[in-house]
């Protein structure tokens, strides 16, 4: 009788990943309390369907804009000191915006300029974020880590965050906008606290940014997964934009089909965050048991139910449970498509791939919004939650592409890269 095979160890993180987590936490709280503040904010200011979708493209549109650069930075600075500086930046303007909404001088105008600004801030931070990970733990726990990660970030920014936004604002808009100053301030120390340096090192000749910027596009563009991934995020990031950049007009108010007050909309906005912060906890195991394609497969259905569901009722129960599952549904593409990104991207290309990546996961979603708060001034709202359908559904087919098997071979060929690199880097002393 032969002894049993001892347990796996779980993956070290270290202390290192634990003020990295810190930071997420506080930084993706400020954005919860942000995310709906902001849209409560507008609506104060407008009721034009067209002004508030286009609030959306401006907090939306860095991503479009400066994704592709903050990549190639990401790439050559030291992506630590780029959190910094974008943390940095995002307290400075919210703790303005406060001040001018303090002051009785806030307008429409103010917040799109503002919310261009944390945009572009944004854009930076989530690009540096994800490539220093590998940096910060071993690759072989990196779906641990993100697992972890994507849980803090979901219960802060979508479970605590939202309601938080709703609360503050009850007590002044000036303090529900200023709170996420002081938070970012703290995810700053958090990040300052972490030891160590985060550059990666580049030999060979020097080369231009526009040059890193096309080395990056060039391997996106070569690596078939990760396009066709990218692709499909972006189409479903058109539809949920479309419908979110409008959905505060059919959500809030007395007039409103779901008539809910500040706070119940940012209740609702937690609903998601349930089911996400469970998704965090299986989307490891749900993947090993049905394989990453199915599990990618019920991401699509679940984050098209979210969308379609105002069509069929305006109850705010049943829109809750269903973006329960949504947000379980997202939570488990979230993990299964950053680590597969981490895990076969040479990290001197991390940054600029994430960045090229993002380019068409999120840059559609300016686009989205536009389209959303067109749709809604011309057509009515329910026309946007329609259209928003239709699209989201069309994701499904990028799964004839991203099968179980594609992505093993993707896997496989990375590994195969890795050890060649490693066997010529003595040849190269």
């Amino acid at each position: 009788m032969t002894d049993a095979a001892p347990p796996q160890p779980r993956p070290h993180l270290g202390a290192s990943f634990a003020k990295l987590w810190s930071a997420s936490l506080l930084s993706n709280l400020a954005d919860g309390v942000l995310k709906v503040a902001i849209p409560l904010v507008a609506v104060r200011l407008t009721d034009s369907p067209l002004l508030i979708g286009a609030l959306g493209v401006a907090m939306a549109l860095p991503w479009l804009v400066f994704a592709l650069p903050a990549g190639a930075l990401a790439d050559r600075v030291d992506r630590r000191v780029a959190m910094l500086v974008a943390n940095g930046t995002r307290g400075l303007v919210a703790g303005l915006l406060a001040l001018t909404l303090l002051t009785d001088l806030g307008s429409i105008w103010v917040l799109y300029v503002a919310g261009f600004v944390l945009g572009v801030a944004e854009v930076l931070y989530d690009t540096t974020a994800q490539s220093i990970l590998p940096q910060v733990v071993d690759r072989s726990a990196l779906t641990t880590a993100n697992s972890r990660l994507y849980g803090a970030e979901t219960v802060a920014n979508q479970f605590v965050g939202p309601p938080l936004g709703g609360l503050l604002l009850g007590a002044g808009v000036a303090i529900a906008v200023g709170a996420p100053a002081a938070l970012w301030a703290l995810a700053f120390l958090a990040l300052a606290w972490i030891p160590g340096r985060f550059r990666v090192e580049r030999t060979g000749p020097a080369t231009t940014l526009r040059s890193d910027i096309a080395e990056g596009l060039r391997y996106l563009a070569g690596h078939r997964v990760l396009r066709m991934l990218a692709l499909m995020t972006g189409t479903s990031n058109f539809a949920s934009s479309a419908a979110f950049s409008v959905f505060v007009l059919y959500a809030v108010g007395e007039d409103s089909p779901m008539g809910l007050t500040d706070f119940g909309y940012g209740v609702l906005n937690t609903t998601s965050a349930v089911g996400a912060v469970a998704g965090s906890f299986f989307a490891a195991s749900l993947s090993k048991a049905i394989g990453r394609a199915w599990s990618l497969g019920l991401g699509v259905i679940t984050f098209t139910a979210m969308v379609a569901v105002p069509i069929l009722t305006s109850n705010a129960w049943v829109i809750g449970a269903v973006w329960v599952l949504s947000g379980a549904g997202v939570m488990v593409w979230n993990v299964i498509a950053v680590s597969l990104r981490q895990q076969v991207t040479p990290d001197r290309l991390l940054g600029r791939m994430n960045s090229c990546y993002r380019l068409l996961a999120w840059g559609t979603m300016p686009v989205g919004a536009l389209v959303g708060g067109l749709v809604g001034e011309a057509f009515g709202l329910i026309a946007v939650f329609w259209v928003a359908t239709i699209i989201s559904a069309l994701t499904g087919l990028g799964l004839l592409v991203v099968t179980d098997k594609a992505i093993a071979q993707a896997e496989a060929d990375a590994e195969e890269q890795a050890r060649a690199l490693a066997a010529a880097e003595p040849e190269q002393a």
